[in-house]
């Protein structure tokens, strides 16, 4: 078995359900007491959330690449960014290590095509839908395309991961405005919606839309499975 080098903290809500994940995966392919071999280098959010909203996305590269460097300096066979956003960083990760990162976007895009789809709408945070690092590889190397939601709609979706799934706050409040979210894109053509946010899988489920849903942290876990057994 590989050993899984996860980035994590980020927040640590989502970091938990990975790891989770990740031991559930071996274990149903491997046996009842089979568990996953793995690291885990757990950021304090406070501190990447700040530098998020600050626009340091230099001092956030930075950091990223140590940590994976660390990782890789203990052992890790293939590595894990536990979060949408921050795959903002995957090239220079990438340029940094010697070992391979494994996109988030990707086992996600597998299964969209999979399922016979071809336009999706895309929730996250703002970094996620607005900026191009996440939207372009799913349309430049999947042949997606990809819907984000109206402004009004892209704030709401962001501060309810800030404020309050970041913090383990779930709210049927939120997720009625998820589902409101989650109408309009599929009134604008998306046939089915990605997660991109790993905690967003913390608040929607399948009953919040009339459309598939594909969580990302569900898929990027099983995809981390998969390349640490095969």
């Amino acid at each position: 078995m590989k050993t899984i080098g996860l980035i994590g903290g980020m927040s640590w809500e989502s970091s938990a359900e990975y790891y989770r994940l990740l031991n559930q995966g071996v274990r149903d392919r491997r046996g009842p007491t089979a568990s996953a071999r793995c690291l885990l280098w757990s950021f304090d959010f406070s501190e990447i959330e700040r530098l998020q909203h600050d626009g340091d996305w230099d001092g956030l590269t930075a950091r990223m690449v140590d940590a994976a460097r660390r990782l890789e300096g203990a052992g890790a066979d293939v590595l894990l960014i536990c979060t949408n956003t921050m795959h903002r960083m995957a090239p220079a990760i990438e340029a940094a290590v010697a070992v391979p990162l494994l996109h988030i976007a990707d086992p996600t895009a597998a299964a969209i095509k999979a399922a016979g789809l071809t336009t999706v709408g895309l929730l996250g945070t703002a970094f996620t839908m607005e900026q191009d690092f996440y939207r372009g590889r799913l349309t430049e190397r999947h042949g997606l395309e990809v819907v984000i939601p109206e402004a009004d709609d892209r704030a709401t979706v962001h501060r309810i991961i800030y404020d309050e799934l970041v913090a383990g706050i779930v709210s049927p409040t939120s997720r009625a405005a998820y589902r409101g979210v989650i109408a309009r894109l599929v009134a604008a053509g998306a046939q089915a919606i990605i997660l991109g946010c790993t905690e967003i899988m913390l608040l929607v489920r399948a009953e919040d839309s009339v459309v598939p849903l594909f969580d990302t942290t569900a898929l990027h876990a099983q995809a981390a499975v998969t390349a640490a057994l095969d």
